[in-house]
């Protein structure tokens, strides 16, 4: 599964933003006498992306009665990219539409299909690990739809608290625990391989640390100039697998889990943490009623806790095509910045509640969101976090997921995997037409 398949799974949508003004008159229309504007909004059916853009269309066109907002909805998935690349190369794409950012908003030929937003003052609000997401040739394309979203470990507070352990921010720190741990009987580390794609998360969610040891890590994998296995700081997340399976800290019936399984044994300190995309927290919350206040989450540790952080998921974006014109195009790029603005985050939040934080200054987290969302936000707000690989690079091979089973299960040593997984990658990258490969 690819890592933006990942963040679809677990977050079957998501909604976001911040901003400021808008840029030219709304005076007249394309479709409609009297000054009036529609404009129709594309975006994924899923079920929390749709209330938000229903409720976000709704409080913009209260405070704009001149333009009213249509949702139209459109399949997930490679269907759903399809449809946008499609609809974009035929210039038949709806007024404003939903779609992900990094190296899938690359795809879409940013320069030639979409509206430039260099021009709103709201761009200067965006966290710089989502604008550099939306960005080509320096020039942003995107407002934020959503949360940020971690690869993190998510942990039992009741059990840290009872052993009184602190949260780690080195992997020695973080095995000192797990040895504590499994001496209380609690299974130290959770982990659920019936869903293959889970077993990913050392790996995915290491990627702070590996851009912590080299920047410019990530370009360098792009032109096939630096590799898993030749890279020790990449290398760390497929030995995290094999040092957790050895020492005997995974749950017993790891392979035959499921996330439910998962979620249910953190909620119930039956197992103490689980390597997880944070998106999860909904799911954790809606089938452990009671449990929000029990979890916590932590980034992955690496080898220098001076330099630990968070690898984080970007939202996805609102873009503007360049089929929409006149007075079509003012009324969306006003769109645009309240969406990206406090009041946007306002207006998200009565739809749906942040499981993660915002990508804008301004906008702020409810009082009430759960420990382990105050955690994230912590990580956010003191600038120790860094983009999941996905966001930097479209180079990610099949097979990863099937790899990362067979490390945590004790079937493939870390080195092995790592470079199975290196050769795994070079078909797409070819397939790309990357350089270098």
């Amino acid at each position: 599964m690819r890592l933006r398949q990942i963040s679809v799974a677990v977050l079957a949508t998501s909604t976001l933003l911040l901003g400021a003004c808008s840029a030219g008159s709304l005076g007249s229309s394309d479709d409609s006498g009297g000054g009036k504007v529609t404009l129709s909004f594309l975006v994924d059916n899923g079920p929390e992306t749709v209330k938000a853009a229903e409720q976000l269309a709704k409080d913009f066109t209260a405070k704009n009665p001149n333009v009213t907002i249509k949702v139209d909805t459109r399949p997930q998935g490679t269907e759903g990219d399809n449809l946008v690349k499609t609809r974009l190369s035929t210039s038949s794409m709806s007024d404003l539409f939903q779609y992900n950012t990094g190296s899938l908003f690359q795809a879409l030929a940013p320069q030639k299909n979409l509206v430039s937003v260099n021009d709103g003052s709201w761009v200067g609000s965006l966290d710089k690990n989502f604008s550099i997401t939306v960005t080509s040739d320096n020039k942003v394309y995107g407002a934020p739809w959503g949360q940020f979203m971690a690869g993190a470990i998510l942990y039992n507070k009741d059990v840290y608290s009872k052993l009184g352990l602190q949260v780690p921010k080195s992997w020695d720190e973080f095995m000192a625990n797990n040895a504590k741990i499994k001496a209380s009987g609690v299974d130290p580390v959770i982990q659920t391989y019936q869903e293959t794609w889970t077993s990913q998360l050392f790996i995915l969610g290491d990627m702070h640390n590996v851009l912590a040891a080299d920047p410019q890590w990530a370009d360098k994998y792009t032109k096939n100039q630096a590799k898993y296995a030749t890279t020790p700081a990449a290398l760390e997340g497929f030995q995290h697998l094999q040092d957790v399976h050895d020492a005997g800290y995974e749950n017993k019936d790891f392979a035959s889990a499921k996330i439910t399984d998962g979620l249910r044994y953190l909620a119930q300190g039956k197992g103490a943490q689980y390597p997880m995309l944070s998106g999860q927290l909904s799911q954790l919350i809606a089938e452990n009623p009671g449990s929000e206040n029990k979890i916590g989450l932590f980034a992955i540790p690496g080898t220098d806790a001076s330099k630990n952080g968070l690898t984080v998921w970007s939202p996805s974006g609102v873009y503007i095509p360049v089929s929409t014109t006149g007075a079509k195009l003012d009324a969306a790029k006003k769109f645009l910045a309240f969406i990206a603005s406090p009041e946007g985050c306002t207006s998200y939040t009565a739809a749906s509640k942040p499981t993660g934080p915002f990508a804008v200054k301004g906008c702020s987290l409810p009082a009430d969101v759960p420990p382990a969302v105050k955690d994230l936000q912590g990580y956010i707000d003191a600038g120790t976090s860094s983009l999941a690989l996905e966001f930097l690079s479209p180079v990610k091979g099949p097979a990863l997921e099937q790899i990362c089973v067979e490390v945590g299960s004790g079937i493939r040593k870390a080195d092995a995997g790592a470079k199975l997984y290196d050769e795994d990658v070079k078909k797409q990258a070819q397939q790309l037409g990357l350089e270098g490969w």
